[in-house]
């Protein structure tokens, strides 16, 4: 009988706090996971800014937090595929290809990702000169020459930040212009280790073992150019992976779920935790903070329930 108190949604460090929070408070907890238990963190070669953790690989962390739900009682189960979803009864229940699995509160934690440049070559050289998150890989790259792809805020701000660590930083657009706010443009112009290539795009990362250039296209003339870089962050935006619950949840125009201070979403008994979450900032730390709010409040749910069983 595949019943429980709650459902947690996603396994990365959001979904797996949860699952933690849960399974020691007694409570009946099932994680589903689409693929591997871990999520986004397991692409990350190194974390050296987790709280009180020396430098360990993504996979350790993860492996650690998985280990620890499973040792309080959280039931896994992973590379399974959610084919429906119904969270409006009291009784939500999830559809997919390994049966239905019954709560009455679920944690929303799918995260998302990244959004890519397709590229063959980007795949290869992930985690091995190539990020999508300056803010935790930004101190690895101390004195070298770094790419920066993209025009919005989130990559004119990551590309001062980096000015930080790196040696120089070359901004890469597609445009002949920016999409973000015109202080955050006049902050990069006017630091002297930024350089730009407008209206042009990455056509190929280069390197065997780790990344030492890529070839940049000017789109107007076709002319191509090799840049030399041992580190690459690519900055044009990201996708949560929200698209199961769609139309269950509220969700805002760039499809994350819109929740309040204790992870409520619009549907009673529904939380959210981690990335499929409408904020600012996506990290670790902060996908763990969401995990813990989203089991306490689930919690404090489950409870309310029992009181008032109407």
């Amino acid at each position: 009988m595949n019943d429980f108190d709650v459902l947690v949604l996603g396994g990365g460090p959001a979904g797996l706090s949860a699952a933690i929070y849960l399974a020691r408070g007694k409570r009946r907890v099932c994680l589903l996971d689409r693929g591997t238990v871990g999520g986004q963190v397991l692409l990350t070669h190194a974390v050296a800014n987790y709280p009180g953790i020396p430098e360990r690989s993504g996979y350790e962390i993860a492996a650690a937090m998985r280990a620890q739900a499973v040792e309080f009682g959280c039931e896994i189960v992973s590379n399974v595929t959610i084919e429906s979803v119904d969270l409006r009864p009291d009784t939500k229940s999830i559809h997919t290809a390994k049966g239905v699995y019954t709560a009455r509160a679920v944690v929303l934690a799918m995260g998302g990702a990244p959004r890519t440049l397709e590229l063959e070559s980007e795949a290869r050289l992930q985690g091995r000169g190539i990020s999508y998150c300056a803010t935790c890989d930004g101190d690895f790259f101390q004195d070298q020459d770094i790419l920066v792809v993209g025009g919005g805020n989130s990559a004119l701000e990551e590309a001062v930040a980096l000015t930080k660590y790196a040696s120089s930083v070359t901004v890469v657009h597609q445009f002949d212009h920016f999409q973000a706010y015109a202080h955050a443009v006049a902050e990069a112009q006017n630091n002297h280790r930024i350089s730009f290539r407008m209206e042009s795009v990455v056509e190929e990362f280069v390197g065997d073992d780790t990344l030492t250039g890529a070839v940049i296209r000017h789109v107007p003339t076709g002319e191509t150019k090799r840049i030399d870089a041992t580190g690459a962050f690519v900055l044009i935006g990201y996708v949560p992976r929200t698209e199961s619950v769609a139309e269950c949840v509220v969700i805002n125009e760039r499809g994350e779920i819109v929740a309040d201070e204790a992870m409520a979403t619009s549907v009673p008994g529904v939380f959210v935790a981690g990335d499929a979450r409408a904020k600012r900032y996506r990290q670790i730390t902060t996908a763990v903070g969401d995990g813990t709010i989203a089991a306490l409040s689930a919690m404090e749910y489950l409870e309310a329930k029992l009181r008032s069983p109407a």
